[in-house]
């Protein structure tokens, strides 16, 4: 599965659309983010993408979790947003 990687310069309407693609295609999506201005664009997308999925009558939930990811050779911890349909 596609991973989303989710920077604080992200448009949240455009990761948005991508959410709503993945779910629509494989009912799931992921996100990954590192430091609070990423998450919050991701946070503001799930929200963007249940409005975009909702008139067809699918729900989103958000799975929250903790990522070790490698950046520059450096160990970070980040976040995973599973995105999931719920009919």
């Amino acid at each position: 599965m596609e991973v989303l990687k989710i920077s604080s310069k992200s448009n949240p309407n455009s990761v948005a659309g991508a959410i709503a693609g993945l779910v629509k295609e494989s009912n799931k999506a992921e996100m990954q983010a590192i430091g609070a201005g990423a998450l919050n664009q991701a946070v503001k997308a799930v929200a963007i993408a249940r409005g975009f999925v909702a008139p067809a009558g699918v729900d989103l939930i958000c799975i929250p979790a903790f990522a070790e990811v490698e950046v520059e050779g450096e160990q970070r911890t980040g976040m995973k947003l599973i995105i999931e349909s719920r009919k």
